[in-house]
């Protein structure tokens, strides 16, 4: 097996970049989503609720951001502003502000009032301790600092769509790419599809990662990134085929074990 693909996203559900090599750093890639947007109550705003913001592009160049989008001119963005406290699946994160002028540009690209914060800290969010150890820590990502999917599952789900629609005679839509999922890392050469749900342990060139929970999908993974609308798949098909606990899967959780440097064509090993 080998790496696909490397993907990060500086900013909590906007626009992503794909990388030729990344740093794996405790929490996360290095650059990947030390910020988030959020709405005038302080709540995490993400494209769940708005997809407007999958329009947003953040640029990184060291520690210095600039947001691009199809609405305004580029805008660089200095952290610096007042503190926060957010709420992140039952716990509270403080985070930095990021000032008026990126809470107006951010504004007018949603259309309501919002703010970008900053991670300032990254050691200062913990991992569900369910699922990792004392030690573990995660940047603003959903859960967890990597998510892994494979090239072989996309493929074994998107022939499950194509049967689902001429079930049903409608013509077959085309395949979903993979920027739908939004993972870290992409896998190729896989020897089935979803075997990586039983992985424990496994070796990207050479950084072990913890491979501790399959990843349950919600209604971002049903907004098409380039148009920003809005369908049924792949949560409809999913439901049918990949459904357990209330939930639907696609894809598994790592934590690494130790920083390193992983590139696309690195081999995979499962240990």
């Amino acid at each position: 097996m080998k790496l696909a693909s490397i993907h990060f996203y500086p900013i909590k559900s906007t626009a992503g970049h794909d990388a030729a090599t990344a740093e794996v750093q405790p929490w996360g890639l290095a650059g990947d989503r030390r910020y988030l947007v959020t709405d005038a109550r302080g709540a995490i705003l993400t494209a769940r609720e708005e997809p407007r913001l999958l329009a947003c592009r953040a640029e990184l160049d060291g520690d210095r951001l600039t947001l691009t989008g199809p609405h305004a001119a580029p805008l660089p963005v200095t952290p610096g502003g007042g503190r926060a406290v957010v709420e992140m699946a039952g716990t509270r994160v403080e985070l930095t502000d990021c000032g008026e002028d990126a809470a107006r540009w951010l504004s007018e690209l949603t259309g309501r009032p919002v703010r970008l914060r900053w991670l300032d800290d990254p050691t200062r969010r913990r991992v569900d301790p369910e699922y990792g150890r004392p030690e573990d820590r995660v940047n603003l990502a959903d859960g967890y600092p990597l998510l892994l999917t494979s090239t072989a599952s996309l493929a074994r789900l998107n022939d499950w769509i194509a049967e689902g629609a001429l079930e049903r005679g409608e013509e077959p839509p085309a395949p979903l790419s993979m920027r739908r999922f939004r993972p870290s890392v992409v896998v190729d050469g896989a020897a089935a599809a979803f075997a990586e749900d039983g992985w424990k342990r496994l070796r990207i060139g050479e950084v072990d990662f913890r491979a501790v929970k399959g990843c349950d999908r919600c209604v971002l993974t049903t907004i098409d990134p380039e148009t920003l609308t809005k369908g049924k798949e792949p949560i409809r098909t999913l439901s049918r085929h990949r459904k357990r606990d209330g939930k639907v899967w696609f894809g598994v959780n790592l934590i690494p074990d130790a920083p390193g440097r992983i590139s696309v064509g690195d081999s995979i090993t499962i240990l």
